[in-house]
């Protein structure tokens, strides 16, 4: 054949892709790998990606969890709105519930940057001579304590596994989790696993504290 009707491609790339690291391989393998914008569900042992929000608490309205939809609904399931509470407590809260339609009210009194709540404030600061504002900053402490310590419906039940109570600090629960894994570990019992479930709601308890920042 003439060589004036040989082939000749327009375009030939001789450029070879690099090999892909490890880590993003390692990415693109983990079907777990969050994509941008999503969070990881806040069940202690689950690695999936948080598509619905559950309330914490009722006493932390806006509040939520981060869940999977298999964890929602097993969430869900479980929620009791008046745990905790006693009968009259409940008749209460449903009758307050029947009168306001759950929805919040405020007490008809004066605004707090008005005149009257400037004179009352300046009357009771006749009666109660505190120059260096040493009951002012105890109070102010007190009530930021209380705000920065509310728990939701899992951190409680955390907490009540490890037999703690709700203020208790990050060293307690580190401390309190060693003794219950020493106690409870059949290898320190000779073997007996009696207490085996225990070790185990030890174990996810002592995840969920660490998940919310409770125990580092």
């Amino acid at each position: 054949m003439s060589a004036d009707f040989e082939y000749r491609p327009k375009f030939f790339d001789i450029r070879v892709r690099p090999p892909k690291s490890p880590e993003e391989a390692a990415r693109e393998n983990d079907v777990y790998a969050l994509k941008p914008g999503e969070v990881r569900c806040d069940h202690p042992e689950c690695r999936s990606a948080a598509t619905a929000k559950a309330p914490k608490s009722r006493d932390m309205p806006g509040v939520y969890y981060n869940f999977c939809q298999r964890h929602a609904a097993e969430y869900n399931k479980n929620w009791n709105f008046y745990a905790g509470m006693s009968e009259g407590q409940i008749r209460a809260a449903q009758e307050k519930e029947k009168m306001t339609g759950g929805r919040p009210t405020w007490s008809m009194k004066a605004d707090a940057n008005s005149r009257e709540a400037a004179a009352a404030a300046a009357r009771d600061a006749r009666h109660l001579n505190d120059p260096f504002g040493l009951f002012r900053a105890q109070q102010r402490k007190a009530e930021s304590a209380a705000a920065g310590r509310a728990l939701g419906k899992l951190e409680r039940q955390a907490l009540a596994d490890l037999d703690l109570e709700a203020d208790a600090d990050g060293a307690a629960i580190r401390a309190k989790y060693k003794d219950l894994l020493k106690r409870c570990h059949p290898d320190m019992n000779g073997g007996d696993r009696s207490a085996e479930h225990k070790l185990q709601r030890v174990i996810k308890a002592y995840k969920t504290l660490q998940k919310s920042g409770l125990a580092k």
